[in-house]
């Protein structure tokens, strides 16, 4: 379980988080909705350990995310927006060193490396460098690095950005079968269709603070709105007046 409380976030004058709070539980995927610059990305960058909140706090299954960064790390899968590869390694040697930083036994890594080519079904390429991947075979490679360890909790940045019609159905059926396991996924998306099929909550960002969140339902409910793109830009537009 994520749990985000009252997190601020300021990069000199720019204030990019403002008191942003949420609960993203086991066995649900989450989304993080919001336009560019709203701190969607900013927050999943807290989670990661990445860079420390001002103020507030983050924990992931009850660890601090400050206080013990490297217990929440353990705890998380990791595909930031843009994740590259080691071009050198091929795709099985970038999954492997990530087992090793996680801390994987070194007697479990070859297999734990071997069930999760064949779960994102990496195996025709696994053992290819990964210079000249295409974005697809990229972003299931860096996938693969993130769910190596087996982690409770997945964050994932805009996983189908850049990738085709058939890459982002079997990303999406994994995202689908990490909730079904018990896990906590949070994700980002600008594509509305992909929020309304996974998502069982909605989080909805502008302006470095929460403008709304429930399910598709209670969004559009809340909105008057009978479609999820009208209800996220009637939510925003209750932070962000239009101009």
């Amino acid at each position: 379980m994520i749990e985000v409380q009252d997190i601020h976030k300021s990069f000199g004058e720019v204030q990019a988080v403002r008191g942003v709070s949420f609960n993203a539980p086991d066995g649900r995927i989450t989304g993080l909705l919001g336009p560019n610059g709203a701190g969607k990305s900013t927050t999943l960058r807290v989670l990661y350990t990445v860079i420390r909140p001002d103020a507030g706090s983050a924990r992931i299954d009850g660890v601090d995310v400050v206080a013990n960064p490297l217990a929440a790390r353990h705890r998380i899968g990791a595909l930031p927006h843009g994740a590259g590869l080691y071009p050198n390694l091929t795709a099985r040697e970038n999954i492997t060193y990530y087992a090793r930083l996680c801390g994987v036994e070194k007697n479990a890594i070859e297999e734990r490396v071997a069930g999760i080519i064949d779960l994102l079904d990496i195996g025709d390429f696994a053992d290819r460098r990964s210079k000249g991947f295409s974005q697809g075979q990229r972003t299931k490679v860096a996938l693969a690095r993130a769910l190596v360890h087996d982690p409770k909790n997945v964050l994932l940045d805009e996983p189908t950005n850049g990738l085709d019609v058939m890459a982002t159905r079997s990303l999406r059926d994994l995202i689908l079968k990490l909730r079904e396991s018990g896990r906590c996924v949070l994700f980002s998306s600008h594509i509305m269709q992909e929020v309304a099929a996974l998502c069982d909550d909605i989080v909805i960002v502008a302006a470095g603070k929460v403008a709304m969140e429930g399910s598709a339902d209670a969004i559009r409910e809340r909105t008057g709105c009978d479609d999820l793109e009208d209800a996220f830009v009637r939510a925003i537009e209750r932070v962000e007046p239009a101009q």
